[in-house]
């Protein structure tokens, strides 16, 4: 459930889920380790057949519990790793995080988060494998929480990464996955939840960047509640009318466009859309595209050079065409 007024990434690394949910059960188990028999069994009787019944029945149960283990093994390694990847591509930070574990275990989780960060952006649900991976080696390191949290969100798994990002905040005590929980509450369905989390007190204790952030996931609630003017009202301020040229102000400007938009006022959103067009230097947001939609071009249009030559060519055609009709020899006489 991509929105166009989706917060910010925290700072993250990548890691893993649970996967300890049980997969495949063996649903006699808790029988046969009773000794009491089944539905359908019978006991015979007889101390010898029962033992050899019972010894053969052991064995397929160590087969059956060995392909449960081979399934939630492959879980457990997640996707195949890279071997060019060897962990030390991971920030110094982050690394220092992991030194709690043993060196063995901090390589193989360190190599899933850098799988991870380098899938993000291409291929968000096999990153969150590998940060399902790292997070059955690791749960405990708020690092892998975050990062599980974060890779979920991306692929769109928001219940899971709403687990995550809280697990990671209960761990640290840091404000700054509040704008992804936040906005994993409205793509749930819960915007109300989304502006409990955006209160004055809480918004106060934020550095600026990620006030903004949680500023336009509440802005995006507002909308979600059918109250676009509240929505675009809550942005206006200093912030929004500076000169700043960092992420967030394009950001933050292309939200505005978005409440303004929504609220139907559409010349001040294009002018809004263009003000976050000039401070998008890395085009973290699609405003260009937008304007081209509001102001009746199309991408094709305005950056299709094969387009022009073509029209050139039929062009060109239609005069060769015209001369042969008009009998005229090439050369601009005609021929008497």
């Amino acid at each position: 459930m991509a929105r166009e007024d989706q917060p910010r990434r925290p700072r993250s690394s990548q890691s893993g889920r649970d996967r300890a949910q049980g997969s495949e059960r063996d649903p006699g188990r808790a029988q046969r380790a009773s000794g009491k028999p089944g539905r359908g069994q019978r006991s015979s009787g007889q101390p010898g057949r029962d033992r050899r019944a019972g010894e053969a029945g052991g064995r397929s149960g160590e087969r059956r519990a060995g392909t449960d283990r081979s399934a939630e093994q492959q879980r457990y390694d997640g996707p195949p790793l890279p071997e060019e990847i060897t962990g030390r591509e991971l920030d110094r930070a982050v690394r220092q995080q992991l030194r709690s574990l043993p060196d063995r275990l901090a390589l193989r989780v360190a190599r899933h988060l850098v799988a991870a960060g380098q899938l993000l952006d291409v291929d968000p649900e096999t990153a969150y494998q590998h940060t399902l991976a790292a997070r059955s080696r690791a749960a405990r390191l708020a690092i892998v929480r975050e990062a599980c949290g974060e890779a979920a969100y991306l692929a769109g798994h928001y219940a899971e990464a709403l687990t995550e990002l809280r697990a990671a905040k209960r761990m640290n005590a840091s404000n700054d996955y509040l704008p992804l929980i936040a906005d994993c509450e409205r793509a749930l369905g819960r915007p109300a939840r989304a502006l409990d989390l955006a209160k004055e007190d809480v918004l106060a204790g934020m550095d600026q960047q990620t006030r903004v952030e949680m500023m336009i996931v509440a802005s995006g609630a507002r909308i979600d509640l059918g109250q676009p003017e509240v929505a675009a009202a809550m942005l206006e301020g200093k912030a929004l009318r500076g000169t700043q040229v960092a992420p967030w102000a394009a950001r933050l400007r292309y939200a505005y466009a978005v409440a303004l938009l929504a609220a139907g006022r559409a010349q001040d959103a294009t002018e809004w859309f263009h003000r976050a067009a000039a401070a998008d230097s890395t085009s973290i947001t699609d405003a260009t595209e937008r304007l081209l939609e509001l102001e009746g071009l199309s991408i094709t249009d305005a950056e299709d050079p094969d387009a022009e030559d073509s029209e050139d060519t039929e062009d060109s055609e239609d005069t060769e065409d015209t001369d042969a009709g008009d009998g005229r020899d090439g050369r601009g006489s005609d021929t008497a």
